[in-house]
């Protein structure tokens, strides 16, 4: 699903007072952090993550190779950070309005 201006938009906003909850160290995207950040994005659809000093990937890099492999959105990449979106199937988290263009 490709977001709109809008929705983008609206996403970092939301963005903006979260916590990162996916960190992506020296090991880089390591199975065990795929489903780790998995079952966050499922809980929350909408999550922060930062990429630490010690790994070889910037966070351009990670954001998209995590989205890819969660079937996710990235929203934005700034600095060392990035935000993910993806519409979560369980009935009982609170999903996410997105706006209509």
């Amino acid at each position: 699903m490709a977001l709109t201006k809008k929705q983008t938009k609206q996403l970092r906003a939301m963005a903006n007072q979260l916590k990162p909850l996916v960190y992506v160290g020296k090991n880089d995207l390591t199975d065990s952090a795929i489903r780790q950040a998995d079952e966050t994005i499922e809980k929350r659809e909408l999550i922060k993550g930062q990429v630490q000093d010690g790994s070889g990937m910037d966070a351009r890099e990670a954001a998209e190779r995590l989205a890819d492999a969660l079937g996710a959105d990235v929203v934005q990449v700034i600095g060392n950070r990035f935000v993910l979106f993806r519409v979560s199937k369980r009935d009982d988290v609170e999903h996410i309005r997105l706006v209509r263009e």
